[in-house]
């Protein structure tokens, strides 16, 4: 595998390229960036990397929940339903409300692996990978990832592999699901933009973004 993408995610810089919707508040932490919403309750947000990869990739971060409720979640391979960029001129605007990137005008894939914003995600947690447009949910798998209080900041190994229309989610080497493509669902999500989102109050640490071509 060809390294294409590195980011220690350590310092406010390492962002300075990425591209914001919604009120994302960073900071420095003493082992990564800790991302959290702006403090109000429906302050969710998506960032985006400015680098646009192919559809053969694997996606390897890591991730410390710091306070819950909330919900962590990645894009991949996000493109225009037209088949542009999801910057394109002309698209829906978008500010971090989740209608606007599962049921708008761009197509992507996005697996949220840290389910615990509403009560019945913290009764029984999963993790979920749905395909838009159309808020498809096409794969789901058992969350290994305990809360705050017992995850006492430890940082866990996520990986996600994007190899044409098969789909990986590993948490610490541990595969919860595989996915393939049938085309049952729409056309099949090629490459694109990765993105990070949250929806308040969470707040998680991160560092360690690698992109790696298959």
């Amino acid at each position: 595998m060809t390294l294409l993408y590195a980011n220690p995610l350590t310092h406010l810089s390492d962002l300075d390229d990425w591209i914001a919707e919604g009120p994302v508040d960073i900071a420095e932490g003493d082992d990564g960036l800790l991302l959290s919403g702006a403090g109000g309750i429906d302050d969710h947000w998506t960032i985006w990397c400015p680098d646009v990869f192919g559809d053969r990739v694997r996606i390897t971060w890591e991730f410390s929940p710091r306070a819950e409720p909330g919900l962590a979640m990645l894009f991949f391979g996000a493109s225009s339903v037209a088949g542009g960029g999801i910057f394109d001129e002309g698209l829906a605007e978008r500010s971090g409300s989740y209608p606007q990137y599962h049921s708008s005008d761009i197509r992507t894939l996005h697996v949220s692996y840290f389910r615990r914003r509403w009560e019945d995600e913290r009764a029984f947690h999963t993790c979920n990978l749905r395909k838009s447009p159309g808020f498809h949910l096409v794969a789901q798998g058992a969350d290994p990832l305990p809360p705050v209080v017992d995850a006492r900041e430890a940082f866990y190994r996520m990986s996600v592999v994007h190899d044409r229309g098969e789909v990986e989610l590993s948490i610490d080497d541990l595969t919860l699901f595989r996915w393939r493509d049938d085309g049952s669902t729409g056309p099949r999500v090629g490459g694109g933009r990765l993105g990070f989102r949250q929806m308040a109050p969470l707040i998680a640490c991160y560092r360690n973004l690698e992109v790696h071509s298959l």
